[in-house]
């Protein structure tokens, strides 16, 4: 078997929701280490230890409790932005691994619910934390996986096209809007502030309309 193949073969066992909770930028990194340097395989909260088992039988390696270090295993939750409080900054539309978030700049986001995978990594950069993971009531499936996969290799090449830096796709889209992603850093006081304008900024913006 060929190391693209092995690879493939990692890739089509792990979920495919690109959370990076195994320290790598997605799934198909994660494999590559994996196949390539001698990786754990058991750094997949989502995948689980029915992922480390399948892992463990494919590579013939021992199978291995799960690295807790990375999260703990989760029902399956999906994203949900509060509109009213939404301002448009796009810095979810750009966290989002599989462009499940559509929106405009200034303008109100949402999330397309059946795009989601429910990785979580919209919420951190929101300044105005209005994004929160609701439970999906279903489970995830070998076809959310693979729907995941496409979309998330669509995104990648679209970016790749615009962007020809090696550098990570999401730092340098975050770092394009650092006035509001460093909301977050800031003492809770700095951070109220913040929110409390942009807020403001928004509220006259719908009001003019």
């Amino acid at each position: 078997m060929t190391p693209s193949a092995i690879v493939d073969k990692i890739d089509a066992i792990l979920p495919q929701t690109q959370c990076t909770q195994c320290g790598y930028e997605g799934c198909r990194p994660y494999a590559e280490a994996i196949a390539n340097e001698g990786e754990a395989i058991n750094r997949c909260p989502p995948g689980g230890q029915q992922g480390v088992a399948a892992l463990a039988q494919l590579l013939s390696r021992p199978e291995l409790p799960l690295d807790t270090s990375c999260g703990q295993p989760q029902e399956l939750k999906l994203a949900h932005i509060d509109e009213s409080h939404c301002i448009g900054c796009t810095l979810c539309i750009q966290a989002c691994p599989v462009d499940a978030i559509v929106g405009a700049n200034k303008l109100m986001h949402t999330v397309i619910g059946d795009q989601c995978t429910g990785c979580g990594l919209c919420v951190p950069p929101c300044p105005v934390d209005c994004i929160e993971m609701r439970p999906a009531g279903y489970e995830w499936t070998k076809t959310h996986a693979e729907q995941a996969r496409i979309n998330h290799q669509a995104r990648q090449k679209r970016l790749q096209a615009v962007h020809q830096e090696s550098s990570s796709l999401a730092a340098r889209t975050l770092a394009n809007k650092a006035g509001l992603s460093q909301a977050a850093s800031h003492d809770a006081t700095t951070k109220k502030k913040i929110i409390a304008d942009a807020l403001a900024r928004a509220r006259a913006r719908r009001a003019s309309v």
